[in-house]
């Protein structure tokens, strides 16, 4: 009989997260009492931490998870191992959000809803979250008018950066058109998918607008979708990156202008214009019996460069000061890597691996220094800037979206949405996770590499986040997930150029019979920046893409007896499973 002995330790949940927690400020830390045992044959049942205030009431329709074994095919194992993967499930990091996979859809996709594999897809995918419209189109989207029927206080040609006129290229959520698709298109595509939205109103017709009292008919306006919207959408923004120079509302013609604006926006200003956008959709859905939740833009880093405007430098802190809680949410966007830059392969890894944390940690403090209260922070748009070797449709792509998907769960962020569904095949420099049809050697809508890593992904990931530690391997990255049901997951990704074989052990979890893995990697074309993906072995005969049947590959398993062994590929991922006994 193994002799036991028990104990209570007083524990702050910052000790629990490990050495590396306690360097950080966090504004959401409780502590909390666990039991300890010496019986490592013993399980101890762990409480839920806090729900930390940057995710907040994202995790409302948090669920629960049960691990089902997928079919599998018996698979050898690595005879040795050189390093260890840790997975500790004696402490919870926190609870995942459902709306941490999100994607953006844009006007510019064709009819969403009767594209039937582009609805296949996402079904599969099941992002959660899904994006409308999106992007600096947001900012010139009129959600109930059909094309060339604007709203007569809207000039036809609007304001850029220098001074100069341009038609702005304005969108209709009343179109027709076949090349683009209507908003309720979108939202025939949400509820075929089971998906939800977040919808971002047009802030910058508060701006543009000719009419009296341009802030009140803009926030009027969004009110009125709030209306139609009737309660399918919680979530919504108000503008898209307003601190930008590119965008529409940025700069406006003072001589069109009836209620005394400044030529440039501010940060301070747009505080106070959103107040009247917040307390005007807020009615709006408390007319209709319905809860709605509504973020405000906010520059996600310092901005202390020279070619850097005033706008974006006191953004931030003219925001923040001035919007009164009336901010359920905050928005950050980002886009990891150098501007316009042929990125190589490390550089976009180590960005996606570093720039969640400074973005999270910039935010809060920003926000307590002025004096705001912590609030869920939405990642809402992001990708990489790295263009010139087809690196936006790489497989490296699929690797740099499983780190920022983990490093935004590890810094517990509210909601995370990757631009974009659709774009435009620009020599390899296109953000899509769907190929547009103009690609040479694939068929429209075909998957790219970063669908099909964040397929795998979110397949065997449990419902709560928890540590995992790497031993004598470098260039391995870890995320670890458990299931209510019990079982472990860890996915494993290797960004070295050479194959590493680990032993995935265990604190507070028991192995049962068996485990599974689905391994992904590229294959030898177009250098570092390969355009394929094959699942265990699983491929396409394409000139770019993954397995048409991705579905129904099944997963590699084996037996838990001699240990949990895996070879994780060159520049490459394993997401595993694990039975509890």
């Amino acid at each position: 009989m193994t002799r036991k002995t028990a104990s209570w330790l007083y524990l702050s949940a910052a000790s629990i997260l490990g050495l590396a927690a306690c360097s950080k400020k966090k504004t959401d830390i409780d502590p909390v009492i666990i039991p300890v045992t010496t019986d490592t044959n013993k399980v101890v049942p762990v409480a839920d931490p806090t729900t930390a205030a940057t995710i907040g009431f994202f995790l409302n329709d948090w669920q629960s998870k049960s691990f089902t074994p997928p079919a599998y095919n018996e698979a050898g194992v690595p005879a040795s191992t050189t390093g260890t993967v840790t997975i500790d499930a004696s402490s919870i990091i926190t609870k995942i959000p459902r709306s941490e996979f999100g994607h953006n859809a844009v006007t510019w996709m064709p009819s969403m809803n009767t594209e039937t594999a582009l609805v296949t897809h996402v079904t599969n995918l099941h992002p959660h979250i899904i994006r409308f419209p999106a992007g600096s189109g947001s900012d010139c989207y009129f959600w109930n008018r059909a094309p060339g029927s604007l709203p007569n206080d809207v000039p036809t040609m609007l304001t850029d950066k220098d001074g100069l006129k341009r038609d702005p290229g304005f969108m209709y959520g009343k179109t027709t058109e076949t090349w683009r698709s209507s908003l309720d298109q979108y939202y025939s595509m949400l509820l075929q998918t089971g998906n939800q939205g977040i919808l971002t109103v047009n802030y910058g017709y508060a701006r543009y607008g000719t009419g009296l009292n341009p802030v009140a008919i803009a926030a009027h306006y969004a009110a009125d979708w709030v209306r139609y919207d009737n309660g399918r959408t919680q979530y919504w923004e108000v503008g898209n990156e307003n601190f930008g120079d590119w965008e529409w509302g940025y700069r406006i013609d003072q001589l069109l202008n009836m209620d005394g604006q400044p030529q440039y926006l501010t940060g301070q200003l747009y505080a106070q214009h959103f107040k009247v956008f917040a307390d005007s959709m807020k009615a709006a859905a408390a007319e209709k019996g319905k809860t709605i939740y509504i973020g405000a833009v906010t520059a996600e880093a310092l901005a202390n460069q020279s070619w850097q405007t005033n706008t974006l430098k006191t953004w931030n802190s003219g925001m923040m000061a001035n919007i009164a809680g009336k901010a359920d949410f905050y928005v950050v966007h980002n886009y990891f890597t150098a501007y316009n830059t042929n990125s190589n392969a490390s550089d976009i890894m180590t960005a996606a691996a570093s720039v969640p944390s400074d973005m999270i940690n910039y935010v809060t403090q920003t926000l307590q220094n002025n004096g705001a209260a912590v609030k869920p922070i939405a990642l809402d748009e992001w990708n990489m800037f790295a263009t010139g070797s087809k690196q936006q449709v790489s497989n490296i792509s699929g690797i740099f979206s499983l780190l920022v998907m983990g490093e935004a769960l590890k810094n517990k962020y509210g909601m995370a949405a990757r631009w974009d569904m659709l774009n435009g095949w620009d020599g390899g420099n296109d953000h899509g996770l769907f190929s547009s049809g103009d690609e040479p050697g694939v068929n429209k809508w075909s998957p790219r590499p970063s669908f099909y890593y964040l397929y795998f992904f979110q397949k065997l990931l449990g419902d709560r986040l928890v540590p995992s530690t790497v031993q004598n391997a470098n260039a391995i990255t870890t995320y670890a997930s458990t299931f209510s049901s019990g079982d472990a997951n860890v996915t494993i990704i290797n960004t070295s150029t050479a194959a590493q074989s680990v032993e995935v052990k265990f604190k507070n979890f028991k192995a049962g019979n068996r485990y599974y893995w689905y391994s992904l990697e590229g294959a030898s074309d177009n250098g570092e920046f390969s355009r394929k993906v094959s699942i265990n072995g699983n491929s396409t005969t394409a000139d770019a893409g993954g397995p048409t049947d991705y579905v129904s590959v099944k997963a590699n398993s084996a037996s838990t007896a001699s240990g949990v062994k895996i070879t994780v590929p060159a520049r490459g991922a394993v997401v595993v499973a694990i039975e509890k006994k």
